[in-house]
Parts: structure tokens; C-alpha cells; sequence
């Protein structure tokens, strides 16, 4: 077996005890690593560097192109970005892959017979991290969601279900609501299932499904959403299957791939020797699927599910009345690295020889699509704003509009005040104020919206951000109001 290349940190708190465990089952089952260690997380927080990883750890990630990651701790206060975030956008790993699996009888759960796989958009949406603070009362977060970036995750899941004989394939959205981004991922997933026809799908809107998923795993086989979504659900799949310290991930990017725990650092945890390896363990399990070396992959789990079987827990998942020996972190490594080469009795064993829940999935076939003819139509011109009332508001920028544009409308948080608003409406200090062509279908040009600022300014109001109304194809690419 060829000696491949990985990269790992330690992290912070329980990481370096629950990365020693794991390198120790790996070690024994005879995986063939060549390791690199990198620094991440407090330290080098503290050292200066905001994203928590020195420039110098980006030539190791890019040399191995395998990253085994411990969890790290991101200091209180702003100034510091996720690290997680971070290396998952710079070396674009667009899908996190998180099994959640109960082992029935040996670990407390409600859902015996639960093994969902969640397919995770992992690099847009509102983990873009664009923000603002726009006004005294209101921030703003935007959602990004892009048809590549939508298409890559959704044929992600796909030839995931195709590679390892799962039956199904379930899109989570909110598309009732926010009908152009989630409204295309939605789009696009129906658009990608019609090329799969031997595997089920189906969509869900994400709060029935989620309430679904809680209530009934067993309904679901590959889930696949984008990024908020596959966060928060993940962590709860993984809780209903009997806790989230069992479960690991991968994120994989079309040259590079990071495997880690899905829980934190811990810190309270750290140095007891109490810590459950298994997690950041599984996410070896994923990695070794991932280099090639899936016989040691399958000898790694197997021992971890037979010691699951013999009833030697970590204090996390110990219950009297099925665990037979609470144990610490290196007691644990131990046992389940002597049991490697042996199988579970009653729980299922794993052959990634024939497929199993390995990483990969396979294909990032892009589609080519024709570009769509796009038409500026109007400008959304947002305004600080705390003088007067919406009616007070309207007649004041209406005499700004100029000859050629009109003020069709002013919303207030995504609901209609002008004209014609509700009194009980509730108002804050931010307001979208709506300019079309005074010729109704008619578009407008970019040297209008200038012009426009420049009498918006002159007139004394604070304008903070605009957007531009397009039609693409003569389809509207912009939300309406409630009560528009």
C-alpha cells in the first residue's frame, strides 16, 4: 500500500487529545500516512493572524491535498473569521458530507433504525458572510445562492446515492418564501434528478422537513440543501442518532478535502482524558475512504462499531443499563485498536469494498447554459430615514423621480407602506424606495441611476445601498412587496 500525504492539526482543547486517539487507532490498523502537522486555531488567532491558519499551512494543505482537522476554539469578539469557513472557500470544498447513523441498542437513541447521509452546500449562501450595519436599527445579512454553486452540490448528492446504492435523494428549501434563491436551488435539483432516474427524489420545504427528520429519520436517505440549512440540520440528525460526538465529516472540494469532528473544542473538557475520539476517529474512517486505503478504513470502523458492541463508552455516551465500562479517551483508542480485525455481532459491519458511506461522490459536470438577456427595468434605492412617516416620506422623493422615472413604491422590512400602507404596520429607519421607467415596460439606463443619486443626495437623504431591478429572458429577477 502506497504511503499518501495528509496534513493534520492538533487544535484547540480537546483536539489534541481526541487527534493522539485517533492517529493511535490509525496507526494500528496500518494506515500508511505520511504526516504533516500544521498549527491552527487559538494560538495563531492570537498571533495576529484573523482567519486562525498562517499563510505558510496553505502550501502543506495544497502539497497533501488531505486535511485531518482536530476542532479549534475562536476567541470572544469580533475580528476573528471562522477557520472552518475560511479553508473551506479558499481551497473551494463546496460539499460537507455528514452521515448520521444509530447503533441501536448500545448507544441511547429514539430512532433505531436511522442512517441519513446530509449533503451540505458548503460555500455560499449566507455563510458568504457578507454583512452590514446599515442603519442606527437595522443590519443586513445577504444570501447568495449561485446556479453553479447549486448545480455542484445538487449532482454532488446524486452520484453520492449512485455510488453507494442509496434510494433517494430529498431537497430541503424554503422556496415559499424566498422564491429566486432558494427558488433556484429547487430549480436546479429538479433539473439535475431528471438525469438519475433510477433514484428517487423528492423536495420538502425545510420546516415540515425538518419537523420530519426530527419525528421520522427512517423517511429520508440522501439529504441534500444548502448551506444554513445543512448546518443546523446536521447537528440535529447526528443528535437523534445518539449523539453529536459520534459523528465526523467531510468536506470535499474538487482537488482537496478536509476531514473533521462535527462538534467543538470543548475547552471545559480539555486534558481529563474524557473527551470521545470518535467523531474526529469517523472522519478518519472518511479520509481513508478518500485516499484509497479502504481496507484500513473498514478495519478502523469495524473495531470502532465492535467496541460500541462490547459496551466500552466514553463518559458522553455511557448509560447503566447497556454500557458495560466507562472509559477516558486513550482507554478507548485502546480498545478499539485492539479490535481491530474484528467485526460487530449484532450491529452491522461495513465493506467499503462494495461501496458504504464513503466521502467521495463523484462528477462535478457543470451544465452549459446560454446567457439570458438581461434588462435593467428600475433601481430599489434604500434609505436611512426617522423624520416622518411613509406617506411623509413618498411625497418627498416622489419630486426627486425626475421626468423619465417614477417612485412606484416604498417598503419597510419586506412589507408595502406607500402608497396605500397599513397603519398597523411597524416601521424601522430603513426603507426601500422603488424607481421604474415613467414608460411602464420600459427600461431604464445606468446613466438614469445616476442622475437619480445625485437628486436623492441634493435633496438631503442618506441613501445607503441600491439594487438594480433586471428581468432576464423577460422573467422578473427581483421579490415583490407583501402587500405590493
Amino acid at each position: 500500500m502506497q504511503t499518501v500525504p495528509i496534513t493534520i492539526a492538533h487544535g484547540d482543547g480537546i483536539g489534541p487529545e481526541i487527534m493522539d486517539a485517533t492517529l493511535h487507532i490509525l496507526k494500528a490498523a496500518g494506515a500508511a500516512l505520511d504526516i504533516e502537522t500544521i498549527d491552527i486555531g487559538e494560538k495563531v488567532f492570537l498571533r495576529g493572524f484573523t482567519s486562525g491558519i498562517e499563510p505558510s499551512s496553505w502550501d502543506s494543505l495544497r502539497r497533501t491535498k488531505v486535511f485531518l482537522k482536530a476542532p479549534i476554539t475562536t476567541p470572544q469578539g469580533g475580528g476573528f473569521k471562522s477557520l472552518n469557513v475560511t479553508v473551506r472557500k479558499m481551497l473551494g470544498l463546496y460539499a460537507n458530507v455528514r452521515p448520521c447513523v444509530s447503533y441501536h441498542p448500545f448507544v441511547e437513541t429514539k430512532h433505531p433504525n436511522m442512517d441519513v447521509v446530509i449533503v451540505r452546500e458548503n460555500e455560499e449562501d449566507l455563510y458568504a458572510g457578507i454583512e452590514h450595519r446599515q442603519t442606527e436599527q437595522v443590519t443586513q445579512c445577504l444570501k447568495l445562492i449561485s446556479r453553479p454553486g447549486s448545480e455542484k452540490i445538487v449532482r454532488y448528492a446524486f452520484e453520492y446515492a449512485r455510488r453507494h446504492n442509496r434510494k433517494k435523494v430529498t431537497c430541503f428549501t424554503k422556496d415559499n418564501i424566498m422564491k429566486l434563491t432558494d427558488g433556484l436551488f429547487h430549480k436546479v435539483f429538479n433539473e439535475i434528478s431528471a438525469e438519475y432516474s433510477e433514484i428517487e427524489n423528492e423536495h420538502w420545504i425545510v420546516d415540515i422537513g425538518a419537523a420530519k427528520l426530527a419525528d421520522t429519520p427512517e423517511a429520508f436517505d440522501v439529504l441534500v440543501m444548502p448551506n444554513l440549512y445543512g448546518d443546523v440540520l446536521s447537528d440535529v440528525a447526528a443528535q437523534i442518532a445518539g449523539s453529536v460526538g459520534l459523528a465526523g465529516s467531510a468536506n470535499i472540494g474538487e482537488n482537496i478535502a478536509m476531514f473533521e469532528a462535527i462538534h467543538g473544542s470543548a475547552p471545559r473538557r480539555a486534558g481529563q482524558n474524557l473527551a470521545n475520539p470518535s467523531g474526529l476517529l469517523l472522519g478518519a474512517v472518511l479520509m481513508l475512504v478518500h485516499i484509497g486505503q479502504t481496507e484500513v478504513a473498514e478495519k478502523v470502523h469495524n473495531a470502532w462499531l465492535r467496541t460500541i458492541e462490547d459496551g466500552i463508552h466514553t463518559y458522553d455516551v455511557y448509560n447503566e443499563a447497556t454500557s458495560k465500562q466507562k472509559v477516558g479517551t486513550k482507554e478507548f483508542a485502546e480498545a478499539v485498536g485492539e479490535r481491530v480485525g474484528q467485526k460487530p455481532n449484532t450491529l452491522k459491519a461495513v465493506s467499503y469494498q462494495h461501496g458504504g458511506a464513503a466521502a467521495s461522490g463523484g462528477g462535478t459536470k457543470r451544465q452549459e447554459r446560454a446567457r439570458s438577456k438581461k434588462d435593467l427595468m428600475g433601481i430599489d434605492v434604500f434609505v436611512d430615514w426617522h423624520e416622518g412617516s411613509a406617506d411623509d416620506l413618498g411625497e418627498a422623493l416622489k419630486g426627486v423621480a425626475g421626468n423619465d422615472l417614477k417612485l412606484e413604491l416604498i417598503s419597510n422590512r419586506g412589507v408595502k407602506v406607500w402608497p396605500g400602507g397599513s397603519p398597523e404596520t411597524f416601521c424601522s429607519d430603513h426603507w426601500r424606495c422603488r424607481y421604474l421607467s415613467s414608460t411602464d415596460g420600459v427600461g431604464i439606463t445606468h446613466e438614469q441611476i445616476v442622475s437619480l443619486l445625485s437628486r436623492v443626495a441634493n435633496a438631503g437623504f442618506d441613501f445607503i445601498k441600491t439594487e438594480n431591478l433586471c428581468d432576464f429572458d423577460g422573467e422578473r429577477g427581483y421579490s415583490l412587496d407583501q402587500g405590493a
